[in-house]
């Protein structure tokens, strides 16, 4: 059973960096030419819910029932992590985040962008969970276990 979890959770991964790196490649609508002065940056970011919200400088907005949902996810890994050790713990907390970044609006490279997201959510919807995850995987915060 953990294998096929294992194995489920790589393919996911997977595919999800697949889907990014597919999905950098595209433009959104009319670019912007070579050596020209067009914006580089948006103020605002999607929900979840679908609703827009300002944000500061490289910093990612989530509703709580995301954030939530990231501890549901990470709950049930933490006696694997147990198990497994630091090392493949990291690499478990990298799919789990990607898959939870991906199914929320494909903000992977947003998290990758403001890693201490994951550490602000968890604080505010789980802080037993997120305690417990820091000693499973010997970090002092979950950015810093987040690589790639």
């Amino acid at each position: 059973m953990v294998y096929r979890r294992w194995a489920t959770g790589v393919t996911v991964a997977v595919a999800g960096a697949a889907a990014v790196l597919v999905a950098g490649c595209g433009t959104s609508g009319s670019p912007t030419p070579a050596g020209s002065s067009g914006p580089t940056s948006s103020s605002t970011s999607v929900h979840a819910s679908g609703s827009a919200a300002p944000v500061g400088p490289g910093q990612v907005q989530v509703t709580d029932a995301v954030g939530k949902q990231l501890c549901d996810d990470i709950k049930p890994q933490l006696s694997d992590w147990r198990v497994q050790g630091p090392t493949l713990s990291r690499v478990a907390l990298n799919i789990e985040v990607h898959d939870w970044s991906f199914r929320n609006g494909g903000i992977n490279m947003q998290v990758l962008g403001d890693k201490a997201v994951i550490d602000r959510l968890m604080t505010k919807n789980c802080p037993d969970v997120r305690t417990q995850a820091l000693q499973a995987l010997e970090l002092t915060d979950l950015a810093s276990g987040i690589a790639f």
